[in-house]
């Protein structure tokens, strides 16, 4: 039996399944968008399609500064395997933190404040410093959960990504595959580092911060993504509409993801619980020269 049907028949008895055990998360350092300008609205000629992702990206430096951190508090004592999943988990945010700090600078050079959207996650990254670090490695848990479910979406669904520019694209198709890839550490270190907890507080606390960044993260990017818009003049009743259509129907990047979402508060899971590493093949095959000697 190979490895991925292990993990589909666990997952579907309703049993934890473990990270794959041949599973490998490779370095792939890429850099996109430094040789032309990309334009002001690069997805498709689309205000909103550019204003959601443009609002992501500039969460991203600091948010995977962050998600370093927790994960890293917590690494003490994990087995081998975790250890070097670990190590190539934060290579790989080092270089997402990198590219997105470039694509953030691309989108001021088209006109775009992107300040404010860093203050925001800076003020909120402060209110963390005084809680207790397991808390910060929930938070991170739950938003690399946030952050894989996209990754599948973007991938699997070609429509997210139609007509942009290819520089543009192929920067959010790479950082895609990474997050699919390491999708398990986070959740495996908080695994490790919570083995002596009982299984009822290790759900309630996993479910309740959920539910705050859940709270949050839609709220926050609601807020950004309109500000970007305004930038540009679009303002009023219609343009949240738009926006709402663009996540919720067409392409509807938060409808499709509800069902992967839910499944974060089932008792036994796990994120490789659905394997989707077909899809890191299928884009990755495209990035022949992407693969960093390890």
């Amino acid at each position: 039996m190979t490895p991925t049907i292990a993990l589909e028949r666990a997952a579907a008895s309703g049993k934890a399944v473990p990270t794959p055990s041949d599973l490998t998360i490779t370095i792939r350092d890429r850099r996109f968008g430094r040789n032309e300008p990309a334009g002001r609205w690069w997805l498709n000629g689309d205000p909103v399609a550019t204003a959601w992702h443009n609002a992501l990206s500039g969460t991203f430096p600091r948010g995977e500064a962050f998600f370093i951190e927790a994960v890293k508090a917590h690494r003490e004592g994990v087995p081998p395997k975790l250890e070097a999943e670990i190590r190539a988990f934060v290579k790989q945010e080092i270089n997402h933190t990198r590219e997105h700090i470039a694509f953030n600078r691309q989108a001021e050079n088209a006109g775009y404040d992107m300040a404010r959207i860093d203050k925001r996650v800076e003020e909120m990254l402060a209110l963390t410093k005084d809680r207790p670090v397991i808390l910060n490695l929930a938070a991170t848990m739950a938003l690399e959960h946030y952050t894989a479910m996209m990754a599948h979406e973007f991938l699997a669904n070609p429509a997210h990504f139609a007509g942009a520019e290819q520089e543009a694209a192929d920067m959010w198709r790479w950082h895609a595959i990474e997050e699919i890839e390491h999708k398990g550490v986070a959740y495996d270190t908080w695994l490790h580092a919570t083995r002596d907890w009982s299984r009822w507080k290790r759900w309630k606390v996993k479910s309740l911060m959920m539910v705050v960044v859940t709270k949050n993260f839609i709220t926050h990017r609601v807020e950004d993504t309109l500000d970007l818009l305004a930038q540009d003049g679009l303002t009023g009743a219609k343009w949240k509409w738009k926006l709402a259509t663009y996540l919720l129907w067409k392409p509807g990047v938060i409808r499709r993801i509800f069902p992967a979402w839910l499944s974060y508060f089932l008792p036994g899971f796990h994120p490789w619980q659905h394997d989707d590493r077909a899809l890191i093949g299928k884009a990755d095959s495209e990035f022949p020269d992407a693969v960093m000697p390890r």
